[in-house]
């Protein structure tokens, strides 16, 4: 589980929310995702690392946060993000 002042922030910076007992992603959140994916497979890469979604998560972070969070921030973050982020392909493929 994330820290909760970390999750805090990414409730009220609207990139995650809270349905029941699920941390669920924002419209705000998967368009980021979204270009971030764009970027890495127009680089030449297939969006991630053999499906490693930490790459694509920290391009949307880095994206949203700019200069407000520092390296060890953003790392913290992309772990917060990452079982979020599965959770939610994995409701999306059944």
């Amino acid at each position: 589980m994330p820290d909760r002042d970390l999750l805090r922030r990414l409730i009220a910076d609207g990139l995650v929310r809270v349905d029941g007992e699920s941390l669920r992603t924002t419209r705000r959140w998967q368009a980021a995702m979204a270009r971030a994916t764009y970027r890495l497979v127009r680089g030449g890469g297939d969006g991630g690392d053999g499906g490693d979604l930490r790459l694509p998560i920290a391009l949307a972070l880095v994206e949203l946060y700019r200069e407000q969070l520092d390296d060890e921030a953003i790392a913290e973050a992309v772990g917060a993000m990452l079982p979020v982020e599965e959770a939610e392909l994995e409701r999306g493929l059944h």
